[in-house]
């Protein structure tokens, strides 16, 4: 973490210093109250009284500026630092692999963004204030102990050992539990998001109760491993305060016994030395609450480095792109096994296929079978297994992934548009476009009409997730953002299925005089939304079982027969 720190030295050198100042001035008071009870109440002298007194006050104001200071530098070098470590994680979670975000979860990568970095965040700032503060009260109370008595000091002597012991068995035994309560957190925030982006279909089958009872249990389980955590620290306290006072109790004892034997020390002395000895233990006392934050922050520094720690899916070769082929795609024994996959089992097996250039290719198969997998391959959402993946001729693993997916343009399933204007959901395919250039681009995917009926045109806000609108609109939205995209390649992936057929044809046909030297590769259910392609893929279990024009496979492949036939009821 330290790397985040680094551009905010000096203020992480300032603020320790003006937390001397305060410090120093604190340590004065018990001496300058020794000189007012035993040089001016005890002897009547007002003016001992009064000019100690105004001494005590200019301390007590130049501590409190210090202080002031000191947590003004401490919040800029820490909040400044949490906002670098949170931009730098959130730009890393948005270039980790499918595979990786797949495994750590979203729930997960959320807590790890907000809650762990605020742990962090915390520990920096207590390591410029308190540590500062607990360490030269520790010390400096030590030295100034010893200055009233060396008897005194020896109390604290016996006390301190018994003080660190306590420390560390508390702490240790706390450690562990901090991981856990992130982990518990994860949970909480899994179900939480589930939930949210899964309202309509807890509501349609009636399950509020069900998932009430889902969070219960994971909030449940977060309250349980937090108040484990807070019973044994709960206790921590008032052993020290039991040392603290035995101290006290000695101190004073001390002082008694020198002043019934006739002894120097004086009323003042003994005061002073009681505050010391607070200063002292409570400076202890303040250092093992800053090792319960840094005990707490280390499982979050731990989780934080292990999302830095995942490779990215920027990770490349450096080729820019530039090819004189243009859309041309090859698969040489391909096959591909999901990370984590609990059996093992490929969804691909050995493909080999080669996708022309400017060619429109389908891809039909039944549910699973691998089609979806198969084009996720290509902009390297996944990587291989085995055999490589060719676009215009090079090695997808060879591309910069920016220059890589630059040349393609994908629909994916499921339509996913965000809480901005129809204009500005269609403009991610190129921010330069112009307004005329996003008129087309819709019109060509058939939006523009039901675009232009809404009240504010393309300007019309689109509710979170798109929910305002209907699942063919959100389709045509996407598909709109896809044809404005200068791509190469498109890749519509069950992206239609939303639409009607008529729809679905004057898309298509619009799509290929827009287009006309563009790969574009599409997966469907229906075969009527693929029966014009140039060729058609036959996936089944994760491998090719045919490959032609739909003349050819209902000539060749029986599967593709006994689909054409369910769906379209001919015998």
């Amino acid at each position: 973490m330290l790397k985040y720190l680094k551009k905010y030295w000096y203020w992480c050198l300032i603020a320790p210093i003006f937390m001397v100042g305060e410090i120093t001035m604190d340590l004065l008071q018990p001496d300058l109250m020794a000189k007012i009870v035993d040089d001016g109440v005890l002897a009547g002298n007002m003016d001992i009284i009064v000019s100690t007194g105004v001494r005590m006050i200019l301390f007590v104001m130049l501590g409190g500026l210090c202080g002031i200071l000191c947590g003004v530098f401490t919040n800029l070098a820490s909040q400044n630092f949490a906002n670098d470590l949170r931009k730098s994680l959130f730009s890393h979670i948005m270039n980790l692999s499918f595979s990786d975000t797949d495994k750590i979860s979203t729930g997960s990568l959320v807590t790890r963004l907000t809650n762990d970095v605020t742990q962090v965040q915390n520990m920096v700032a207590m390591s410029m204030r308190g540590v500062v503060r607990s360490g030269i009260m520790f010390v400096g109370g030590i030295i100034m102990l010893s200055l009233q008595s060396p008897k005194f000091a020896i109390v604290t002597a016996c006390a301190l050992p018994i003080v660190i012991a306590l420390v560390i068995f508390f702490l240790k035994k706390a450690s562990p539990m901090f991981s856990m309560v992130q982990k518990k957190l994860d949970g909480v925030n899994n179900v939480m998001q589930e939930d949210v982006a899964g309202a309509r279909v807890v509501k349609a089958y009636v399950k509020e109760d069900h998932e009430l009872d889902r969070f219960d249990k994971a909030n449940d389980a977060l309250c349980k491993v937090n108040l484990k955590v807070q019973y044994l620290l709960a206790f921590m306290m008032p052993c020290m305060n039991i040392i603290l006072n035995l101290c006290v109790i000695g101190v004073i004892f001390i002082g008694g016994l020198n002043v019934r034997d006739g002894g120097s020390m004086r009323p003042g002395e003994i005061i002073a030395a009681i505050t010391y000895v607070s200063m002292i233990l409570h400076g202890v006392v303040f250092m093992a609450g800053i090792f319960q934050t840094f005990t707490r922050a280390k499982a979050s520094v731990d989780r934080i480095n292990e999302v830095l720690a995942c490779s990215t899916s920027a990770e490349g070769g450096g080729f820019d792109g530039q090819t004189e082929k243009r859309g041309e795609i090859e698969f040489r024994g391909v096959s591909f096994c999901y990370p984590g996959s609990s059996d093992g089992s490929e969804v691909l097996k050995n493909i080999d296929l080669k996708i022309k250039s400017g060619e429109t290719f389908a891809i039909l198969g039944a549910t699973g079978s691998g089609k979806s997998t198969l084009v996720n391959l290509i902009p390297r959402f996944y990587d291989a297994t085995e055999g490589n993946i060719l676009v215009d001729g090079i090695n997808v693993k060879d591309y910069d992934t920016t220059a890589l997916r630059d040349k393609i343009a994908i629909v994916l399933q499921k339509a996913e548009l965000y809480s901005r204007p129809i204009e500005a959901n269609i403009r991610w395919g190129k921010d330069s476009a112009t307004p005329r250039e996003i008129k087309d681009a819709a019109t060509v995917a058939q939006a523009d009409d039901f675009i232009c009926s809404t009240a504010n045109g393309y300007y019309t806000p689109v509710s979170e997730g798109g929910h305002s609108l209907s699942g063919g609109q959100k389709q045509r939205i996407a598909i709109s953002r896809a044809i404005l995209r200068d791509a190469e390649i498109m890749i519509f992936d069950d992206s239609t299925s939303a639409l009607d057929l008529g729809t679905e044809a004057r898309l298509y046909e619009s799509l290929g005089k827009a287009k006309p030297g563009v790969t574009k590769i599409i997966i469907a259910q229906r075969i009527a939304s693929v029966r014009n392609a140039d060729r058609i893929a036959v996936l089944d279990g994760g491998k090719i079982s045919a490959i032609g024009s739909h003349d050819e496979l209902l000539k060749t492949s029986e599967i593709y027969r006994d689909i054409y036939r369910s769906q379209l009821k001919e015998d």
